[in-house]
């Protein structure tokens, strides 16, 4: 086994992982990627408030996960004998107007709310890096003709341009995914765009160029990665949005269709029976609110450890 020797004797000890994440010099890329992760994770476990929001995320994954454990009845069992009733040992947030589980239809439904912003980023991110850096290493017309296009979008604010949608294709969880990614890529185009215009005239992308090298490859080679730290922290402060956005939808009626149980229907359900069954209402409004306010302070820690001015 290699070691090193101790300064104080011949006395030798193997390098420990931690000790080869802190090398002040790398030996390989492999190194120095992991050494930037390690350095990044320990920026982001000195920020409570970006840790605090980490756990109540992951808290929220391990509920829609262990949702069959949770609530084994699924989130439509009904009981008329038990309808309405109080927050209690027997129902932690009490039952709806037709006696079903408030504990259970907010367990299963944190599988749809996370299955709605994680599909909307899967598609909004490609979209969003593919028209930024096409504008911005291009140049001209094309940059012209791709930012007419998202301005128009950004003209209208997302929650009207997702009902206009939605009206259009219809009421769904599917359409109503379509109509808020139609909505939600522009404010990234515009970021890669940006990051683009700084780092498409430097020294190495001329250098790649003249070894050759076609535009899509250095677009995809080159210019995305350097976008994707700041379109990583740009989506995960567009998630509290995309949830809102979605709950709007459920609460319209235009979203998740009944039975389902998305959380803007359920806050829906229970605007009738604001005075005598508050619970109704302030329980998925309650988890909208603290899941936005979790990817909001998540994404404030993440734009502090991907800043490469922080470092």
């Amino acid at each position: 086994m290699s070691g090193e020797t101790h300064p104080l004797g011949n006395v030798t000890r193997a390098p420990g992982l931690r000790a080869w994440l802190t090398a002040e010099v790398t030996a390989s890329p492999r190194q120095a990627s992991l050494q930037r992760l390690y350095y990044g994770w320990r920026r982001l476990r000195n920020n409570p408030t970006a840790m605090a929001a980490l756990v109540a995320l992951a808290c929220l994954v391990a509920v829609a996960i262990l949702a069959p454990l949770i609530a084994p009845e699924g989130y439509d069992e009904q009981n008329l004998a038990g309808r309405l009733l109080p927050p209690s040992g027997a129902h932690w947030f009490g039952t709806d107007d037709l006696g079903r589980d408030i504990l259970a239809r907010l367990a299963w439904g944190a599988r749809i709310t996370l299955m709605i912003a994680t599909l909307v980023a899967a598609i909004v991110a490609p979209i969003g890096l593919l028209v930024g850096t096409a504008a911005g290493y291009f140049g001209g017309w094309v940059d012209a003709v791709l930012m007419r296009v998202n301005d128009v979008f950004l003209s209208f604010p997302s929650l009207i341009l997702a009902l206009g949608f939605v009206a259009a294709l219809g009421p769904g969880i599917r359409n109503a995914i379509i109509a808020i990614s139609l909505t939600a890529w522009p404010p990234i185009a515009r970021l890669a765009r940006a990051e683009t215009l700084t780092i498409r005239n430097a020294d190495y992308i001329a250098a790649v160029r003249i070894q050759g090298a076609s535009a899509s490859r250095i677009i995809a080679r080159h210019i995305v990665p350097m976008c994707l730290p700041s379109v990583i922290v740009r989506i995960t402060l567009n998630m509290a949005g995309i949830i809102l956005t979605a709950a709007g939808l459920g609460f319209l009626g235009l979203g998740a269709q009944p039975p389902m149980p998305e959380w803007g229907a359920m806050l829906s359900a229970g605007r009738g029976h604001l005075t005598g069954a508050w619970w109704l209402s302030a329980v998925p409004g309650a988890a909208i609110l603290i899941t936005s306010l979790a990817f909001n302070l998540l994404g404030d820690g993440l734009r502090d450890v991907l800043d490469p001015r922080s470092e």
